[in-house]
């Protein structure tokens, strides 16, 4: 991890950990973005659900790097996203960084 990428992380964790408290992780953030981008507010989700929350930050946060587009709703208010291209082979360290800078870079649109 760079040292900029490193410096926002920490950043981004001190505002995370003063509002939901220490310890939150990645996957607490990514299920954090998923339920806002949902937009039904806070429930109890089945393990399905949990994973359908986390495909919905995972495609929300990957947007704007050209990875998804956004198609709509469904009936039921779930928000859908068409796939443009593949995620290049990247190694389990680069993917988190991946993710990190995107879920920067969410946050920072919310400012």
């Amino acid at each position: 991890m760079d040292e900029a990428l490193k410096q926002d992380w920490d950043k981004l964790m001190k505002r995370m950990e003063l509002q939901f408290g220490e310890g939150i992780e990645i996957e607490g953030i990514m299920l954090l973005i998923g339920t806002q981008e949902l937009g039904k507010g806070y429930k109890k989700y089945t393990k399905d659900e949990v994973l359908d929350v986390l495909h919905i930050a995972t495609c929300a946060v990957l947007e704007p790097f050209g990875y998804y587009k956004f198609t709509g709703k469904d009936a039921e208010g779930w928000p859908h996203w068409e796939a443009l291209t593949n995620l290049p082979p990247l190694k389990p360290g680069e993917q988190k960084d991946l993710m990190k800078r995107a879920i920067i870079n969410y946050f920072r649109k919310l400012e």
